[in-house]
């Protein structure tokens, strides 16, 4: 969420900013129900003042043994309901301030390149090269169904589409890329979490799915909580509403779940395979950082996610996106596009963003500086590390054999226990 009064002076660049990520508001009625709300707390301050005037002035006369006059008491009476009407009022104001600023996407930062959509993100590195095949390479739904370790068509039956089945050395290799990438990031200082899929109101609002994204997420029928999109809802909701100290941060949390999306949208995107299903598996990756600190923070949050790609010898790209194309609450995101060589093509396979104050604003997330410096909302961060399913996907592609086996990456092989999936 933004700061009201990052708005209230600076509206012309807020309107810019919105207009770089396709984003047309009119900050007018956000203005006049904020000088609105000023004139009704001025109102209320004054009305109180009176009150304890008059409060005052008949304790007096009691204390002195007289009655105050009916004319008194009802003042302070009419006084009393004013108040009310005003505070009621106060509340109608600030909630609809709250909605209006709820809806608003993150500003920019001046690094990221303005654009309409994806074509305009930058490349900004390489890691590896596309593999080359001497053999017309297939895509991972077709691998996997021969091989028998994927069906769509049961998870279809149960569930309907955008679902699959994992069997046999398929569920050894979904179980072990989990595994691994959680000892990875371990290993470079990331503190494991295991937290709920089902999560309330306030945490899906705290990270921004709420109330804008209502349509993209699965709600529960008969209580008021939300399955989880990505494990980034629950870790960053740890500590909502608190205030950490300076010599705390930054805070590194690595936590697997399951993740959960509609997928709205996105209607005939994708329908093969395991790229854009309705549950998945995903490692997530967050931190909790000092304001100075956090675009460095994001350069070393995209190096850890690189780096469980370079360990599986994945080849990928990083793409910084542009304003039009970025994720409502992000302020920059670096997108990793892991190589499919069955597709020919680069697919994304972790977002990793720096939100700056957006979510801790949202969560009343504060640090406290140790010599004196005023509290602040401390940044957040997230990414990836990195998606399940997709690396599934790129291990298929990237290690399939003429056969139609699938040697499994080198650091796998003490998870998984076997060294190739051999056709059947």
């Amino acid at each position: 969420m933004l700061d009201i009064k990052f708005i209230r002076e600076n509206v012309k660049e807020a309107v810019k900013a919105m207009e770089s990520r396709n984003q047309k508001i009119n900050f007018d009625q956000l203005l006049d129900w904020d000088n609105q709300r000023k004139t009704v707390i001025l109102d209320i301050e004054q009305l109180r003042l009176k009150r304890n005037k008059e409060s005052e002035e008949i304790g007096k006369l009691k204390r002195e043994g007289k009655e105050p006059s009916r004319e008194l008491l009802a003042e302070i009476n009419q006084i009393r309901d004013r108040i009310q009407e005003e505070e009621k009022h106060l509340l109608m104001i600030e909630s609809q301030l709250e909605d209006f600023l709820l809806r608003v996407p993150n500003i920019p930062d001046e690094s990221v390149p303005v654009g309409k959509n994806e074509q305009s993100n930058k490349i900004v590195r390489f890691s590896g090269d596309p593999i080359k095949f001497p053999f017309k390479a297939k895509c991972h739904w077709e691998i996997g169904e021969k091989l028998g370790i994927l069906d769509f068509e049961t998870a279809s039956k149960i569930s309907g589409s955008r679902f699959a089945v994992l069997k046999n050395e398929g569920c050894a290799l979904e179980r072990a890329l989990i595994n691994f990438f959680i000892d990875a990031h371990q290993a470079r200082g990331y503190a494991e979490i295991m937290a709920p899929y089902l999560v309330n109101y306030a945490s899906m609002r705290g990270t921004g799915q709420l109330p804008k994204f209502d349509e993209d997420a699965f709600k529960c029928a008969n209580d008021d909580l939300y399955l989880i999109p990505t494990a980034e809802v629950s870790v960053t909701n740890i500590y909502r509403d608190d205030v950490l100290e300076e010599s705390e941060l930054p805070k590194k949390y690595v936590s697997y779940s399951a993740c959960f999306r509609r997928e709205a949208g996105s209607y005939g995107k994708d329908t093969k395979g395991l790229i854009r299903n309705h549950q998945f598996n995903k490692v997530e990756i967050v931190k909790f950082v000092k304001p100075e600190d956090s675009m460095n923070e994001l350069e070393s949050l995209a190096l850890d996610a690189g780096n469980v790609l370079e360990l599986l010898g994945i080849p990928y790209r990083v793409s910084l996106l542009c304003t039009g194309d970025m994720g409502f609450a992000s302020s920059k995101t670096y997108d990793l596009e892991v190589w499919l060589a069955g597709e020919g093509e680069y697919r994304e396979i972790s977002s990793c963003s720096n939100f700056k104050d957006f979510q801790a604003r949202r969560m009343n997330i504060k640090v406290k500086y140790k010599e004196g410096k005023k509290r602040d909302f401390l940044h957040t961060l997230n990414g990836s590390g990195v998606a399940v399913g997709r690396a599934f996907a790129a291990i298929l592609e990237n290690y399939q054999q003429e056969d139609g086996s699938v040697v499994i990456p080198e650091a796998l092989r003490k998870y998984t226990g076997f060294d190739i999936i051999k056709s059947k």
